[in-house]
This record gives C-alpha cells, structure tokens and sequence, in this order.
C-alpha cells in the first residue's frame, strides 16, 4: 500500500496529522471549566467583545478580572451546583460552553495532550459505580 504523503502547507511546512483524541468532552461535566484562574488575553478579549457587541473596555470589565497573584486576566467565575464555580460562560444545566466559538486560547489548546486526567478518572468512576452519568462531586 502506497504511503499517503501529508499536504504542503502555504508557508512551505508539511501538515501534521493531528492525533487521535483519548477523550470526549461532551460526557465530562466541565471540570477544566472549574480552574479558578482561566488566563485570558488581549486578544481572547477582543473576541468575546466582537461576539457581544462591546468595546475591548467593556469586554475587559464585564467578563474578566486581574489575578495579583497570579499576574494575569482571567475570566470570571460563579457559583456552580457540582464544581466549586465555574466560568461565567459555562452553562450549568447543559454542562457546556455557551461562547465554544469565542472561547479563549488556554480553552482551544487544553488539555494539551491526546488525553485528559480528569476524563480517565471519571471514566474509571463511571465504571466502578456502574453509573454513566456518575460525577464525583466536589464538596
């Protein structure tokens, strides 16, 4: 069988072929949701105020805050029923993100592997309580 060779991009570079993902994010509840500092930057901002007709100001004010320790923006949280809180933008009832879009960059690039930790323990836990829907509640 004759190897498929990967297309050549325009900047020269060959494409790489992405791995296949280890997880499913449509059955977790949102745990990367519930970090407290979610970074943010100028240009994660500049999106949400497009998407929300808002100025970059306006944007900056209503959906993030600085983190002194940390030394950065990140996105607001409220208060959630399974998580501690969870971002401003999540929807608690369908457990997902309303703003998937426009989300910020650290979101587009988690968990950064072809798998996440926290998919793999629930998996396991989903298992061993026999329950598909279990989610270990964080008290």
């Amino acid at each position: 069988m004759a190897k498929k060779e990967l297309p050549v991009l325009q900047n020269g570079t060959t494409a790489t072929k992405k791995p296949k993902l280890k997880y499913d994010c449509s059955k977790c509840p949102g745990y990367c949701c519930s970090y407290d500092w979610i970074r943010i930057n100028k240009r994660d901002i500049a999106r949400l105020a497009k998407r929300f007709s808002l100025t970059f100001e306006q944007a900056e004010k209503k959906f993030t805050k600085y983190e002194k320790e940390y030394k950065a923006r990140v996105l607001r949280h409220r208060k959630d029923h399974i998580f501690k809180s969870m971002c401003m933008f999540f929807d608690q009832e369908n457990r997902n993100c309303t703003v998937y879009e426009h989300r910020p960059t650290t979101c587009r690039e988690f968990p950064e592997e072809t798998s996440c930790g926290y998919y793999n323990f629930l998996t396991w836990e989903r298992e061993h309580q026999d329950d598909p829907e279990f989610i270990p509640l964080q008290v």
